[in-house]
């Protein structure tokens, strides 16, 4: 192709030097023809195929490749045909005698001209699109596998994120709060993908069957819901790309935190930097933007993000809930209870009352313990104190086992149903306080149930110790003689005299 150079000298020759082609094309040492082009096109045109060349070999094979590409459409995206297959499947099926170059060029074409092509959207606000993410992160030094929630406002690309241990009902409904909360108020309408969590059915007509905890959700707070359509991520693409944004960047490096909340820490923060940047095709900051949002007021209450069931404690005091067994006191085996399962934290409701909470598990066939909700039955069962399992594990200051070993010593069954009354008043006070206490009385040789109660309460008061010792047999016991009141007798009698 001639540089745009040889155009401008042709064409000045032609129009202002009034020069016929012929002579510039003697001059210029270029066909008359290609002169000719010249004179009419400022800028080289290029190479304009007039139709569509097919090679031969493959023209007798098209149809057969299109009926392919088209049923290729609704099979799995990770099992349709590339063209290196559809080229051995010629060769094989069809006695193809061509290269794999034609094939894969014309199939390149094919879906090229086959791809869809999208409408820009423009979005009100008081919008909001919502949508579930995934990525790896280090809790505790553990690495695992972190549910983030992403909800944006398309109006003014504010974004709030919060992660899970779990993709499941709770943080779904816990991320909307915590958004809320964020934005300072409740999106008119938000759109969602057909996440199982509030869609329990598509019905033929394209409307929604929704889940009873999506309802009691949009009931709290009172926005509007709407869906995309099936594989159509398109329709809520803002969401859908920040997923992908949040992870290559608010989780790069490698998220390091000790627990799920200095996480979710991190990435407000995240959020909350994205307030001074000025997005393309606007004037103001992200944050001056959310400014202009129209939001539904807050309720009053914040919605209780929880899943409630019914469960039933076992002969070995513990409840059942999602695949994990959690404890309860031994007192109230074999009764009905509710379950309350929040994100990281697991209540047992009996008779409206909370009697036990435990740390939310998401693991399989585990066991959650609190010692505390077996002293009262090992009391009365102490031959099972060395084997109870919930006491395995039960991490104790030193000073407890020596205080064990001391009434064991000194009154065998009875000592150690003594210790384990001790222990009961975990109930009550702190570890730290019940530590002092036991080194007081053993320091003082007086390793002693009630004395042990009496130097809780007085360190807990923040009074000195009062001990009364007369109970103590082991405390030497000092003896006073009576006075002779006769003497006394005597300096009346001298007196009156």
């Amino acid at each position: 192709m001639y540089k745009v150079q040889t155009y401008l000298k042709v064409r000045q020759a032609y129009h202002n030097e009034n020069k016929s082609i012929r002579q510039i094309s003697r001059e210029i040492g270029l066909s008359r023809h290609l002169v000719g082009k010249m004179v009419k096109n400022a800028l080289p045109p290029g190479y304009v195929r007039q139709k569509e060349i097919l090679r031969p070999k493959l023209s007798d094979h098209v149809l057969w490749i299109d009926e392919i590409l088209e049923r290729d459409k609704k099979a799995h995206p990770k099992q349709r045909h590339t063209a290196k297959r559809l080229y051995h499947r010629l060769k094989e099926e069809r006695a193809f005698t061509g290269g794999y170059t034609i094939v894969r060029t014309y199939v390149a074409k094919k879906r090229l001209k086959s791809k869809e092509m999208f409408i820009p959207l423009s979005h009100d606000p008081g919008m909001a699109q919502c949508d579930f993410g995934e990525a790896m992160a280090r809790i505790q030094g553990k690495l695992c596998k972190a549910h983030y929630l992403v909800m944006q406002l398309p109006f003014s690309d504010d974004v709030f994120v919060k992660a899970f241990a779990a993709e499941n009902t709770e943080s779904f409904c816990d991320g909307h709060v915590s958004a809320f909360i964020y934005f300072g108020g409740v999106p008119h309408r938000i759109l969602y993908d057909n996440t199982k969590i509030a869609v329990k059915k598509i019905l033929k007509d394209g409307k929604r069957m929704q889940t009873d905890a999506f309802i009691a959700l949009r009931s709290h707070y009172l926005f509007k819901e709407g869906f995309a359509n099936v594989a159509r991520g398109n329709e809520k693409g803002g969401v859908e790309n920040l997923v992908g944004f949040v992870r290559r960047n608010f989780m790069v490096p490698l998220p390091d935190f000790e627990s799920f909340d200095d996480l979710n820490a991190h990435l407000v923060a995240c959020c909350l930097k994205r307030h001074d940047e000025i997005k393309r095709g606007h004037e103001k900051t992200v944050g001056q933007r959310l400014m202009q949002e129209s939001f539904l007021p807050l309720p009053a209450l914040p919605y209780e993000c929880c899943r409630i069931q019914a469960g039933k404690v076992t002969s070995q005091g513990l409840v059942r809930f999602q695949n994990n067994d959690y404890s309860v006191p031994t007192s109230i085996g074999q009764q009905q209870v509710l379950i309350k399962g929040y994100v990281n934290l697991v209540k047992i409701i009996f008779e409206n009352k909370c009697i036990a909470e435990h740390p939310r598990c998401y693991g399989r066939e585990e066991v959650l313990f609190n010692p505390l909700h077996y002293l009262k039955l090992l009391e009365r069962k102490t031959g099972a104190f060395e084997q109870a399992a919930p006491l395995k594990g039960w991490i104790l200051p030193p000073i407890f086992q020596r205080v064990h070993d001391t009434l064991y010593r000194k009154s065998g069954k009875d000592g150690r149903r003594s210790y384990i009354r001790i222990l009961m008043f975990l109930e009550t006070y702190g570890v730290g306080e019940l530590k002092e206490a036991l080194e007081q009385a053993v320091t003082q040789y007086i390793v002693d149930e009630s004395v042990i109660k009496h130097l809780l309460r007085r360190l807990v008061e923040k009074k000195p110790a009062n001990l009364s010792l007369l109970e103590h047999p082991t405390v030497p016991v000092v003896c006073v003689p009576l006075p002779d009141l006769s003497v006394y007798n005597e300096l009346l009698s001298c007196r009156v005299a």
